[in-house]
């Protein structure tokens, strides 16, 4: 029989290992402007793209969105943050600007500088 204990640690190991699988607790994060105005300039095939290269072997990642930051003439906008360095910014980001920053930033840690909104 499980004592009080062992019910929690199992409960426990569950939590940490939805946590981890998530990529809650990932080096990289990653931003993209969902607000209405960046949806319509096509954020939503940008995120795709970032979604399609965790599913695809991409680790250390976690992907979220969002809201509006008042750069309508930048959309669509995408965040990279990395643990331990300045967030950067990328400005009028589609899907095969975001497919660059996949191999080049996520991947090799190099930043795309002429997208950057400063």
């Amino acid at each position: 029989m499980q004592t009080p204990l062992d019910k929690l640690a199992v409960k426990r190991a569950g939590a940490m290992s939805r946590i981890v699988g998530k990529g809650f607790l990932s080096t990289k994060r990653v931003y993209v402007g969902m607000a209405t105005c960046e949806i319509a300039a096509g954020s939503e095939e940008v995120k795709e793209v970032f979604m399609q290269a965790i599913e695809s072997g991409l680790t250390d990642v976690w992907i979220s969105q969002k809201g509006c930051v008042g750069r309508c003439n930048l959309e669509p906008t995408v965040e990279v943050i990395e643990e331990g360095k300045i967030p950067i910014k990328y400005g009028k980001i589609n899907k095969e600007r975001a497919e660059v920053i996949v191999e080049k930033h996520l991947k090799n840690g190099e930043i795309i500088k002429e997208w950057v909104i400063e």
